[in-house]
C-alpha cells in the first residue's frame, strides 16, 4: 500500500497536557482523508506537527515513503504539504496577488513581477475552478473567497498534499457546497486532503476514509461509506449520541423581553434593523432565523446595551431599558453568549478564573474596598469550570487562549449561567463545536427553559433554530418576515421566510 503521508506514533505534550499520546494516520494518494474528534482531542496539534508549526516528541513522520524531519513551515512547503488554518493568515491591506507570493515573490531584475505572478495565479484559479479575482483586496472579498486565496497560496506554491483546518466553520451552506466542488477538482488533479473536521454531514458527503482521536489518543480508521455519522459520533465522544433535542412542550408564561418597534443603525450608518418588535415569555425559546447580516447583530447589540436604538424600546420585565448602560442590564438578569468567543466573550491572554469572574468581580466575597479576593474568585472559577465539563491542562489558571474551542464556549455558557439571568442570548452557541458540546449546549439551553427562564436564539444553523426552539421569528433585511411554531413548519418554509417571501404567500 503506498501512502502519500505517514505519521507513526507521534507523539506531543505541553504543561499539564498529553496533546497526542501514539497516534498514527496514514494517508493514501488521491484520497480525501477526515481527522475526526472532539474539540481539543488533539487533531490541530497533530497537523501542526506535520506542516512544521510544532515539534513532536516522538515517532516518525514519512511522506512517500521517506523518512523526514519537517523542522518549519517552509520545510513543509518544499515537502509538497500546504495548509489551510482555521483563523486564516492573510494581510488584509494586501491584494489576493500580494499575499499569495508573500515570502516568495517572484523578481524581474530587482522589482517584484507581479504580472507574471497574476497571471499564474488566474490561470490556477481557471484551473480548479475558484474564481478568484487576483487584483482584489482581501477586505473587500467574502471570507469564503478569503478561504479560496488560502488554497491558491498552497497550490501556487506546489503543495501535493493539501490540510483543511476546520474549513466550514465559518462558510454559508452554499460556499460550503463550493468548497465541496473544489475539493472534488483538487483530488481528480491527483492531490490528497486531509481534512480536520468535526462535522459527520460534511464526513459522509466527501471523505472516502476517516481517522478518529479521542483526548488525545488513536481510536480507529474507518471506511467512510461503509460507517453511519452515529458510529463515528460514538467513536469520537466515546458514548451514544442523540442527534435530537429532547424536550418537553413550553409552559410560556409573563413577557420577560418585549422588543417594540426598535430601528437601530448598522456599521455604515445605514438602518439594520427596521421597526422590529418580538417578545420572549419566561420558559419559552425563540429562535431567531436568517441569513448572516440580515439584522441579527444590530438586534443583539441593542438589547444587550452595545449599540444604540435610534428608535423604539426595549423593555425587560416590563422596565424600559433602552437607555440603560451594559452593567445596569447585566445587574436586571440579561446574559450574553456572544457570536465570536474571542472577540467578545474571552481575554485570550486571561486566565480562566479571571475570565470567568468578569461579572462578579466587584462585588463581595470577590472584592472588597476595591482589592480583588483571589482565593474566592479562584474558588468560583473552580466551581464553575467543574460544573460545566470545562477542560484545561491547568484548571483555573490556564490562559484561556490555550483551551480549545469547545472548551472556551463551555466556559463562557458556565459564566453566563452561573449568573442565573432571567433572560439568556444566546447566538450562534454551537458555532465550530463537535457534537458531544453541542448536544451539552442544547441541553442547557432547554435547562434554563424549563427553569423558567427566558431564551432567545440567534442561529444560523437552521436544524439548530428548528430543533431547539419552540417559536421562531424570521428576519430579512432587518425586517421582522413572520413568527411561526417550530413544531409546525419546516426547513423549506424557513428558508423561503429568510428570503423575504410573507408566510401567506407559501403556496
Amino acid at each position: 500500500m503506498s501512502f502519500v503521508v505517514e505519521m507513526l506514533r507521534i507523539r506531543k505534550e505541553f504543561p499539564g497536557i498529553v496533546a497526542n499520546d501514539d497516534i498514527t494516520l496514514q494517508v493514501k494518494q488521491g484520497e480525501i482523508h477526515a481527522l475526526l474528534g472532539e474539540n481539543g482531542a488533539g487533531k490541530s496539534t497533530l497537523m501542526s506537527i506535520l506542516f512544521g508549526l510544532y515539534q513532536p516528541d516522538g515517532g516518525e513522520i514519512r511522506i512517500r515513503g521517506k523518512q523526514v524531519e519537517i523542522s518549519n513551515p517552509n520545510v513543509a512547503n518544499d515537502l509538497g504539504i500546504g495548509m489551510v488554518h482555521q483563523h486564516f493568515k492573510l494581510v488584509h491591506n494586501f491584494t489576493i496577488t500580494e499575499n499569495i507570493i508573500l515570502g516568495i515573490e517572484p523578481k524581474r531584475g530587482l522589482v517584484v513581477d507581479k504580472k507574471a505572478a497574476s497571471a499564474k495565479i488566474r490561470e490556477l484559479s481557471e484551473k480548479y475552478g475558484l474564481n478568484v479575482d487576483p487584483d482584489a483586496k482581501i477586505e473587500d472579498v467574502s471570507v469564503g473567497m478569503q478561504q479560496r486565496v488560502e488554497i491558491l497560496k498552497m497550490l501556487y506554491r506546489n503543495a501535493d498534499v493539501l490540510i483543511f483546518d476546520e474549513p466550514t466553520s465559518v462558510l454559508t451552506p452554499q460556499e460550503i457546497q463550493e468548497l465541496m466542488k473544489i475539493m472534488r477538482n483538487l483530488i481528480a488533479e491527483g492531490k490528497s486532503i486531509i481534512l480536520i473536521t468535526h462535522k459527520l454531514k460534511e464526513i459522509k458527503a466527501i471523505a472516502d476514509r476517516c481517522t478518529v482521536i479521542r483526548r488525545g489518543r488513536l481510536i480507529g480508521t474507518v471506511d467512510v461509506a461503509e460507517t453511519s455519522e452515529a458510529r463515528m459520533a460514538e467513536m469520537m465522544v466515546g458514548r451514544e449520541v442523540n442527534f435530537q433535542v429532547v424536550k418537553a412542550p413550553a409552559k410560556p408564561g409573563k413577557v420577560v423581553l418585549a422588543v417594540e418597534n426598535l430601528s437601530v443603525l448598522n456599521n455604515r450608518k445605514v438602518l439594520g434593523l427596521k421597526d422590529f418588535s418580538l417578545e420572549v415569555r419566561a420558559g419559552e425559546i425563540v429562535g431567531v432565523a436568517g441569513v448572516d447580516g440580515n439584522g441579527q447583530v444590530e438586534l443583539v447589540e441593542a438589547i444587550t446595551g452595545m449599540r444604540r436604538a435610534e428608535s423604539g424600546k426595549i423593555m425587560l420585565n416590563g422596565k424600559d431599558i433602552t437607555e440603560a448602560s451594559v452593567r445596569s442590564r447585566i445587574k436586571a438578569g440579561i446574559a450574553h453568549i456572544p457570536e465570536d468567543r474571542h472577540k467578545h466573550g474571552l481575554i485570550l491572554d486571561y486566565s480562566m478564573e479571571d475570565n470567568i469572574a468578569l461579572k462578579v468581580y466587584d462585588e463581595p466575597p470577590y472584592s472588597s474596598r476595591g482589592l480583588l479576593n483571589r482565593n474566592e474568585i479562584r474558588r468560583y472559577a473552580q466551581t464553575v469550570i467543574e460544573e460545566f465539563d470545562v477542560r484545561s491542562g491547568q484548571g483555573a489558571i490556564s490562559v484561556a487562549r490555550s483551551l480549545s474551542g469547545g472548551n472556551q464556549q463551555k466556559a463562557i455558557v458556565g459564566r453566563e449561567l452561573a449568573q442565573n439571568p432571567e433572560l439568556l442570548i444566546a447566538v450562534q452557541p454551537t458555532r465550530g463545536l463537535d457534537v458531544g458540546a453541542i448536544e451539552y449546549i442544547h441541553r442547557r439551553l432547554v435547562e434554563q427553559r424549563d427553569k423558567g427562564k427566558a431564551v432567545l436564539l440567534v442561529s444560523l444553523e437552521l436544524d439548530e433554530i428548528l430543533s431547539v426552539s419552540d417559536r421562531i421569528a424570521v428576519i430579512n433585511n432587518g425586517e421582522l418576515v413572520g413568527i411561526v411554531q417550530a413544531d409546525e413548519t419546516d426547513e423549506n418554509e424557513i428558508g423561503l421566510m429568510m428570503a423575504g417571501v410573507k408566510r401567506g404567500d407559501i403556496r
